[in-house]
C-alpha cells in the first residue's frame, strides 16, 4: 500500500495513517485517480470510504468492510459520535483559553474560486470548531494547537484559524504568502478518533502523534 501506514484491522474495519499530499478519494482526471481509497481497496477489497481529510491533512481515517458496516459507521458520524481531535501549528501566539474555546462561524463555498470555502452569515451553514492551545504549544511566533470540529465543513478548521488571524503554517490555500513559506506542507494532523465499534459496539479510540 505504498506509503500509507495501516493502524488497525479486524473483519468490521480498517484505520489508516495518511500522508500529506494524497489525497483521500479519486480526483477529477487520470491523474488525480492516485488516492488512499485506491490503495487500501488494491487490498481489500471491501474497504469503503466513511469521511475524508483534505489532500494536504495527514493523520487517522476509518474505511469500512462492507456495506453494512459503512452504513453504520457513516450513521456515527452523522450522529456526531465520532470524536476528532487535529494537532496543527499556526502563525503567532495565541493566549491559551482557561478550558476549550468556540469558534462558531458559517461557512459556504466560494464557488469563484473553488474549492475555497468562505465565512458567510447569509447562506453558510453552520460551522463550529473547539480548539485549546496545546500542552507544549509555546513557541517563538507561533502556537501548537488541539482543535476538535463539532460540524464537519470542508477546509473548516483552516478557515476558522485563518479567521482567527492565526492561519496553519504551511496552508496554500488560507495562509498568506510568508506563513505558507513557513512549511513545506500544511502543518494539520488528524491526530485522534473515537467511535463505539460498527459491529460490537465496544469503545475504540485509536491515536497518531503528528510527525512535526
Amino acid at each position: 500500500m505504498s506509503d500509507i501506514v495501516l493502524h488497525y484491522a479486524d473483519a468490521a474495519l480498517l484505520v489508516f495513517d495518511k500522508p500529506a499530499g494524497l489525497l483521500s478519494v479519486p480526483g477529477r482526471g487520470p491523474d488525480k485517480a492516485d488516492c488512499l481509497a485506491a490503495r487500501a481497496q488494491a487490498q481489500y477489497a471491501d474497504a469503503l470510504i466513511v469521511h475524508r481529510l483534505d489532500r494536504d491533512t495527514s493523520g487517522l481515517i476509518v474505511m469500512a468492510r462492507g456495506a453494512e458496516i459503512h452504513r453504520v459507521l457513516s450513521r456515527a458520524f452523522a450522529e456526531r459520535r465520532v470524536g476528532k481531535r487535529y494537532v496543527a501549528v499556526v502563525a503567532g501566539r495565541l493566549a491559551p483559553p482557561a478550558d476549550w474555546a468556540t469558534i462558531d462561524l458559517p461557512l459556504v463555498c466560494d464557488w469563484p474560486r473553488r474549492p475555497l470555502q468562505k465565512i458567510d452569515f447569509e447562506s453558510g451553514k453552520p460551522s463550529v470548531t473547539r480548539w485549546r492551545v496545546a500542552a507544549d504549544g509555546a513557541g517563538a511566533d507561533t502556537t501548537r494547537v488541539e482543535l476538535e470540529p463539532v460540524t464537519g465543513r470542508s477546509h473548516q478548521l483552516r478557515v476558522h484559524l485563518a479567521a482567527l488571524g492565526h492561519p496553519i503554517l504551511g496552508d496554500p490555500l488560507y495562509a498568506p504568502a510568508p506563513f505558507r513559506r513557513r512549511s513545506q506542507r500544511l502543518l494539520l494532523h488528524a491526530a485522534r478518533l473515537a467511535f463505539p465499534h460498527p459491529a460490537t459496539g465496544a469503545p475504540c479510540v485509536f491515536e497518531s502523534p503528528p510527525p512535526f
